[in-house]
């Protein structure tokens, strides 16, 4: 620890009296300063024991005592020695009394004692201070290698906690908890996954504090946390926090910065790994889509666990435009917000869904397969798993954020597109695939965060119809039935779409009308003339029922 004024105290060969302030000699002393300026204050850092013979100073006027010692309090100087028997054979009795009553310990020094003594005393100590720190750091840089190297990060963390004399815990990219030491500080870091999250929005390295003494309502949160960022790149992927009582000394940052240093290379080395599982994941999942199952189980050993032999989906998603107009004001605030919960920057569409997936998938104890390939991204996960719920669910927050769908143009900021598979099984795999570029074609046609195949299958055929395509020739085929009733000679389009709604039973179509079944029979046939077209013909009578439904008022 640094010297403090009792260390200078019961110093056998400085010999010094405590005249004023004995309840405060346990101050630390940053440094011994020696002036005779009637006031040194501009010269004061905070932290000196201030050395003087008062040559300057009418050390016997008790006003000119008090200011002076007034200033030096405000000052933060934590002490003051005064020299006797060079111009005061006694310390005078108005500076002792305005140190008691500022509180400022006041030390007597004996002639025999010159000032460069006390100055070579206290740089000895702060000397010896820093060295033992340094050498404590080095001890501790070596007992969290070697934990590291035996126990990995969970070692590591364990002997941290030691070091510091507090706890600390591991962050994944999402800001979930990795692991903690001691494991009862599980709770206390699970509530700083908000702060982590936003540590990972400033660029690497970054660090903060968080909490502190003095909570009293809820002692727990009393910690003051350090939280630091891992990794070289400029996005963290993970992040470390540190938990003590009070501010880390010397050798407890050493110990913090040289965790830092191990927890970033085990992340940076983890990352090559993950390279190179992701290289191992594409060709695994090529092999199946290539009708290959059994090469893929050879290729794969046991690195999915029974991912390739139970029922899984596949999840196709794409970086897309979603086009930018003011009514997207609240979905652009949930895009970011959702990316903030998922631990990634908004921007990243595909990015922050991978994310969202792997660490559910971790959370749960599932494995997963995520291939990203350029601007799209391909994930093979368990069918009713976690990961599956999370994509949906972070994919229906971003809908439900949506004013109104709208089909996507060139130009427009990045968004996200995802089709969902029905389940399928290994030898289906390529089905499935198929199944979820259908699905993504649809959402993209509709203007769709997310569409499932399922939905597809089990839904109606008319929703397709929404498509400025489809409206144009709807428009074109009915153009002429429009513009003949907008002349007030019939109502073939009102009389068409009841013929066609009653599979043209004209006696029931002319009751829905109020007219004669006669009356009808003119109408259709004045349809024909005017189309060139004859009802007698299925794929007519569907091209003009769809025609009608797809111009249908909303």
């Amino acid at each position: 620890m640094p010297p403090t004024l009792a260390s200078l105290v019961h110093h056998s060969a400085l010999k010094l009296t405590v005249r004023a302030g004995q309840d405060r000699l346990d101050v630390p002393v940053r440094w011994a300063h020696v002036s005779e300026l009637a006031d040194p204050v501009p010269y004061m850092e905070g932290g000196e024991l201030l050395l003087i013979t008062a040559l300057k100073l009418d050390a016997e006027d008790p006003e000119v005592m008090r200011r002076y010692v007034k200033r030096l309090v405000g000052a933060g100087v934590v002490g003051l020695g005064f020299a006797v028997g060079v111009n005061y054979e006694d310390v005078p009795e108005a500076l002792v009394a305005a140190a008691r009553q500022e509180g400022l310990p006041l030390l007597e020094v004996p002639r025999r004692t010159p000032f460069l003594a006390i100055s070579k005393a206290v740089s000895a100590a702060i000397a010896a201070d820093q060295y033992r720190a340094v050498t404590a750091g080095f001890a501790a840089q070596r007992e969290l290698t070697r934990r590291t190297l035996t126990d990995g990060p969970e070692g590591l963390l364990a002997a941290l906690a030691v070091q510091v004399d507090g706890w600390a815990a591991l962050y994944d990219a999402s800001g979930a908890v990795v692991a903690t030491a001691p494991e009862w500080a599980g709770r206390r870091a699970a509530r700083l996954t908000a702060d982590v999250q936003r540590l990972r929005e400033r660029p690497a390295p970054a660090s903060s504090v968080v909490g502190g003494a003095g909570n009293s309502e809820h002692p727990e949160n009393a910690d003051r946390v350090e939280l630091h960022s891992l990794g070289t790149s400029r996005r963290p992927r993970s992040a470390l926090a540190v938990g003590t009582a009070a501010a880390l000394g010397t050798a407890e940052r050493y110990a913090v910065h040289s965790a830092i240093a191990l927890l970033t290379l085990t992340t940076e080395r983890s990352r090559s790994l993950h390279e190179a599982g992701l290289r191992i994941d594409a060709a695994v999942l090529r092999m199946l889509l290539a009708g290959e199952p059994d090469h893929a189980r050879t290729v794969a050993g046991d690195l999915y666990g029974g991912l390739l032999d139970a029922p899984f989906r596949i999840i196709v998603a794409e970086s897309a435009p979603a086009r930018a107009r003011a009514s997207t004001g609240a979905q652009s605030a949930h895009s970011a917000h959702a990316a903030h919960a998922a631990g990634a920057p908004a921007g990243d569409a595909l990015g922050v869904l991978t994310e969202i997936v792997e660490s559910a998938a971790a959370r749960s104890g599932e494995a997963v397969l995520a291939v990203p390939e350029g601007e799209r991204l391909v994930v093979l996960a368990t069918d009713g798993g976690a990961a599956v719920a999370a994509c949906v669910e972070y994919t229906s927050a971003l809908e439900a954020a949506r004013p109104t769908p709208e089909p996507r143009t060139a130009g427009d900021e990045e968004s996200l597109v995802v089709g969902l598979s029905a389940p399928s099984g290994p030898i289906a795999a390529s089905a499935a695939y198929k199944q979820a570029e259908q699905a993504l074609s649809v959402a993209r046609r509709r203007g769709r965060v997310c569409v499932e195949h399922e939905h597809l299958a089990a839904g109606s055929v008319l929703p397709l119809l929404a498509d400025d395509a489809v409206r144009a020739f709807a428009d074109g085929l009915l153009r002429a039935l429009r513009d003949h009733d907008a002349t007030g000679r019939g109502d073939l389009v009102a009389s068409l779409r009841a013929w066609l709604s009653r599979h043209g039973q004209w006696d029931a179509a002319a009751a829905d009308l109020g007219v004669h079944r006669h009356t009808l029979r003119y109408r259709m046939r004045r349809v024909e003339e005017i189309l060139g077209r004859s009802l007698d013909d299925p794929d007519v009578r569907m091209e003009l029922w769809l025609a009608l439904k797809a111009t249908a008022p909303e």
